[in-house]
């Protein structure tokens, strides 16, 4: 570890030259003030052994707030007749600490932090409390750093397949229900459902689901959760009984 003239801490060069540039263009953005970013992407375990360090906690604290933020108006406007409580329970499964881990898993983050060594050697850079808290950081960056329409843009690209799959489940009930209801008005029985079929990484996976009749199949759909295939195969059992049914997102 090197100081500046300054007599500032200075990061590894390795990690703040073709890194950072490529956790940039992974984010869609790119910072004029660098030591935001570095700053986000250091964990206190970090700081513990370089003082001169800053952690990411208050920025953490920042991104918090702005994440929430830019979710609530994108629920707001997209499902303009669900009450707080729905609404409330929603933005809750986007940024609870499981979900924004498993975003910054998808993304790398954790390839990205600052770690002390410890931390580094007993996984740091993979478990959920290092990794939510730093992609708030990283939000708290952009935000500090750039405007909030870039800020907006890079949350709500980031979060777009989390906001898919959170559109889905709201039909998937619908779904189901309907066919329930139909096949109990002309058949007097209820259809089951089975997963045939999982496949893709962890972080993005696809599931196969079959809706039957006893032993007959009426449909089969995919999805990204075992929820939405089961609704893909109901909406697609309602079609093939003349229901007409608008596509899951």
């Amino acid at each position: 570890m090197t100081r500046n003239r300054d007599n500032l801490i200075l990061y590894p060069r390795t990690m703040t030259d073709n890194n950072l540039r490529q956790l940039q263009g992974i984010l869609g953005v790119t910072f004029s003030n660098i030591a935001l970013l570095k700053e986000a992407l250091t964990h206190s375990s970090y700081v513990n052994e370089n003082p001169e360090a800053v952690s990411n906690e208050r920025l953490e604290f920042v991104g918090d707030a702005v994440l929430q933020l830019i979710l609530t108006e994108k629920l707001f406007h997209d499902y303009p007749s669900y009450a707080e409580g729905k609404l409330t329970q929603m933005r809750s499964r986007l940024v609870c600490r499981t979900s924004l881990a498993s975003i910054a898993r998808a993304l790398g983050l954790g390839n990205y932090l600052f770690l002390g060594r410890g931390e580094a050697a007993s996984g740091g850079k993979s478990k959920v409390v290092n990794l939510a808290g730093a992609i708030e950081a990283v939000f708290a960056a952009v935000y500090l750093d750039l405007d909030w329409q870039s800020t907006q843009g890079c949350i709500l690209r980031i979060f777009n397949d989390e906001l898919a799959r959170l559109r889905g489940e709201q039909y998937s009930d619908d779904y189901k229900s309907r066919l329930q209801e139909t096949m109990q008005r002309r058949l007097k029985t209820t259809p089951t459902y089975h997963i045939v079929a999982e496949s893709g990484p962890s972080h993005h996976p696809q599931f196969v689901a079959e809706v039957m009749l006893d032993t007959t199949m009426l449909a089969r759909g995919t999805g990204r959760s075992k929820k939405l295939a089961e609704a893909e195969a109901a909406r697609l059992a309602l079609e093939a009984l003349g229901e007409e049914t608008p596509p899951l997102p």
